[in-house]
């Protein structure tokens, strides 16, 4: 008797981890992904688990950190995002950094490669009702419309959204090295893994008030606008207090700057976005100014009057469901071959999973 295939929706981090540890395991798996032939607003390339940050994985430290604890705990299960991750990391302290095509480009070949994993490219638009199959719908917060509004009609509810936002890259042999340096914060790591911009006192809150004035992406009306915490645009952050970035991505703490004698007042940090070191990331630098204000306000920093942008920052707006039964009441809900993972890998970006376990199948969330 042919052994029946597991189908999975979406080929996010949760996604793919989930059809390598069912692989693995011998069990035969479909991975749908709507990729290439729809991408959603975050989306660039057509390969699977892209990310948006190159820092996205966060703390690597399994000491000290929960995330980090996390970290090594999936390399002991053999996961799939981990060996890739490990394989692709770039210098970023004590943070797990990636390049992220490269990290994407060889999730993608691994799953493609492997005899037990098929890909079928095209967007699932309706909630699966094939009651004789077994689902894991990990399509995550870029979750498309028409699929989102049928999880909520399968499961009640009323949608969520929040929103997000990306940092500024720039081509490193742009960054003016009179001004800059190289250092990691209190000398952790390796001292190339970071560029530090310095600003003094009439510097940085000439840039906060040009931040403050900067033209923005406006939203709409009807659009309540709720955003993720962990990742607050920079413009967001300076309106809660002028003095806020200071103890935030400018602080000017265990850093001394070689080029002067004064001590910077705030400092702007640079880390390492690809490899071949070509691309740095402005730290916590999410944005959603225009792209004509990003170019002139960010070009105020020291260091950065003449940089190029390899890519601007921008907003995005993630919609995930509000209501979710609980584990017990699930199959009321949900034919019993559903699991339903509507986030991304366990808690990358600090956001916890909903996690819909079919009776017969909840072994299955256990792998992801």
């Amino acid at each position: 008797m042919k052994q029946q295939s597991v189908h999975i929706i979406g080929a996010g981090l949760a996604g793919c981890e989930a059809a390598w540890q069912l692989a693995q395991r011998g069990v035969a798996v479909c991975l749908h992904d709507m990729k290439p032939h729809k991408f959603s607003p975050a989306h660039q390339n057509a390969n699977f688990a892209e990310l948006v940050c190159s820092n996205s994985l966060r703390s690597d430290d399994y000491e000290h950190n929960a995330v980090g604890l996390m970290h090594q705990e999936m390399r002991l299960l053999h996961s799939l995002i981990m060996q890739c991750a490990d394989a692709t990391k770039v210098p970023a302290g004590g943070a797990l950094a990636v390049d992220r095509n490269l990290f994407a480009r060889q999730i993608t070949e691994k799953l493609t490669l492997h005899p037990l994993i098929e890909i079928i490219h095209e967007e699932q638009i309706t909630f699966p009702d094939d009651n004789d199959c077994m689902y894991i719908i990990a399509t995550g917060p870029l979750t498309s419309n028409t699929l989102a509004q049928a999880i909520i009609e399968k499961i009640g509810g009323q949608s969520l959204s929040f929103f997000d936002a990306i940092a500024p890259v720039v081509y490193k042999d742009s960054v003016d090295f009179n001004k800059a340096w190289y250092q990691s914060r209190y000398d952790k790591g390796d001292k190339y893994d970071y560029i530090n911009c310095p600003l003094n006192k009439e510097q940085y809150y000439a840039f906060v008030e040009a931040l403050l004035t900067a033209e923005k992406t406006e939203f709409h009306d009807w659009e309540e606008v709720h955003y993720f915490d962990g990742c607050l645009p920079i413009e967001v952050m300076a309106e809660r207090g002028k003095d806020t970035l200071l103890f935030g991505p400018m602080k000017p703490v265990g850093l001394t700057n070689p080029n002067s004698f004064e001590k910077p007042y705030a400092v702007v940090q640079l880390r390492q976005d690809n490899q071949e070191d070509t691309l740095r990331n402005l730290v916590g630098f999410q944005t959603k100014m225009k792209h004509g204000a990003q170019q002139r306000v960010l070009t105020m920093i020291p260091g950065l009057e003449n940089a190029r942008f390899a890519r601007f920052g921008g907003s995005l707006m993630f919609a995930l469901p509000d209501k979710l039964p609980v584990v017990r009441d699930i199959s009321r809900v949900l034919p019993s071959g559903y699991c339903v993972v509507i986030s991304r890998l366990v808690t990358f970006w600090g956001i916890l999973p909903f996690s819909l376990l079919g009776q017969r199948h909840s072994a299955l969330c256990s792998l992801i």
